[in-house]
């Protein structure tokens, strides 16, 4: 295995925790048992696997005593300490933006695995019964229907809104720089709690760098895009305790919530219609799985630094809906925020036609390739009766060269237009 390529050996080892988890799945449904998961003096049944990714599974779990569901994110850390590093970079993103958009963590655990080959992290997550836009679209594509524009725009809208959360975070200023104790103004700005899982999950503020994130009440356009007060924290990381970072009674110390931290913006790098829940309400969508999240400007010194952010992306970013500039790296260039808004062009693509851009008949079906068609941003627009506004908005966010995009607060005053113009 040594002189096996890293990626190659990642590759075998996904594979083999898929199979470990994929037989798992099929022996429970077999036999016509569920898999209980007890954690921290709490039982769950695991009712059956809603989905996979690279070293990922969720699945449904309702709480033993309550009957409350859950969507639970098992990620598999074959690598140890390290792995379990990795994993926490999700939970901290999930605590590090707080907007009505971008879904909330409920609850996240480290546990030993019963075998001894590694640890695994869990996640307790909001279950969106609705499902999310591929759900959507693959709906349309099974019935030969499409969305109409405005039900689009809405549902574009309110995940560029989530974007805009962490493209203008703001990093929390220094804890030195006040003495004054209040409880964070996060508690009001929460909106929607279930009391439910408010009393089995203490919800916590901030992350572990202290920031906090969001775009005023429900993200409406002239209110701030990014709030951040820093917040005192306690965290454990006890194998087979839940981890908090805060809890209900929290107070940290605000800079009377100016959020005068520095902007340091963030990308999701794995933007898709996959990645879109749809809330109960049926019309908000929720940004979700933050594994790809980075800092989002970072600059290409080095042939090296070039080949791991290529072998990145393609380990965590989805290649239809991947930039460009992920495809093949360049020395000398800053990456940045921007990679979001070429996907975002290819999600609002998808939710027009039903598929992205780049996944075509060519592509698909007659050896194509999608990424000499993203490199070239080869694409068409099918007949319809979308307005020339859509089609040109879409135009707009699929440019080669990141600098010819709009930024995402761009983005977003053109779809309010398009919104208002059709009113």
């Amino acid at each position: 295995m040594d002189s096996l390529p890293p990626s190659l050996v990642r590759a075998l080892d996904n594979f083999k925790y898929q199979a470990k988890d994929v037989f798992s799945a099929l022996s429970g449904c077999l036999c016509q048992q569920q898999t209980k998961l007890k954690i921290n003096g709490r039982s769950f049944h695991i009712i059956k696997l809603l989905g996979e990714g690279g070293f990922s599974f969720v699945y449904l779990a309702q709480d033993e005593s309550s009957g409350k569901e859950f969507a639970l994110k098992k990620i598999r850390c074959p690598t140890g300490s390290d792995g379990v590093k990795e994993a926490m970079r999700e939970v901290e993103a999930y605590r590090r933006f707080k907007h009505p958009n971008i879904i909330r963590i409920l609850d996240s655990a480290v546990l030993q695995e019963p075998d001894g080959d590694g640890k695994v992290v869990y996640l307790f997550l909001p279950l969106y019964k609705r499902g999310n836009l591929q759900d959507v679209i693959n709906h349309n594509m099974t019935d030969g229907s499409r969305l109409p524009e405005r039900q689009i725009l809405r549902l574009f809208k309110g995940t560029c809104e989530a974007v805009r959360a962490m493209h203008t975070y703001r990093a929390p200023v220094s804890s030195g720089s006040s003495s004054h104790h209040s409880t964070p103004p996060s508690r009001q700005a929460q909106e929607e709690h279930d009391e439910d899982d408010d009393e089995m999950f203490p919800h916590p503020e901030g992350d572990a760098e202290g920031g906090y994130s969001y775009g005023g009440a429900g993200g409406r356009k002239g209110e701030d895009a990014a709030v951040s007060v820093p917040l005192v924290t306690k965290q454990r990381e006890e194998e087979g305790d839940v981890i908090f970072d805060g809890d209900e009674n929290s107070t940290g110390n605000s800079n009377s919530g100016s959020g005068t931290g520095e902007v340091v913006p963030y990308a999701h790098r794995d933007l898709k219609p996959g990645n879109v829940m749809i809330a109960d309400d049926g019309v908000t969508p929720i940004l979700m799985d933050f594994g790809s999240c980075v800092r989002a400007r970072v600059p290409i010194q080095n042939r090296s630094q070039a080949l791991f952010q290529q072998d990145l992306a393609a380990e965590q970013s989805t290649m239809a809906y991947r930039a460009p500039e992920l495809f093949d790296v360049k020395t000398g260039i800053e990456l940045d925020e921007k990679v979001d808004i070429w996907s975002l062009g290819c999600v609002l693509y998808a939710l027009a036609y039903s598929h992205s851009p780049f996944e075509n008949t060519q592509t698909t079906e007659q050896g194509g390739s999608i990424a000499m068609a993203v490199l070239n941003a080869q694409y068409k627009h099918p007949a319809s009766n979308y307005s020339q506004s859509l089609k040109s908005l879409i135009d707009s966010m699929l440019k080669v060269n990141p600098r010819d995009r709009p930024d995402i607060q761009q983005v977003l005053d053109m779809v309010d237009r398009m919104l208002q113009s059709s009113q």
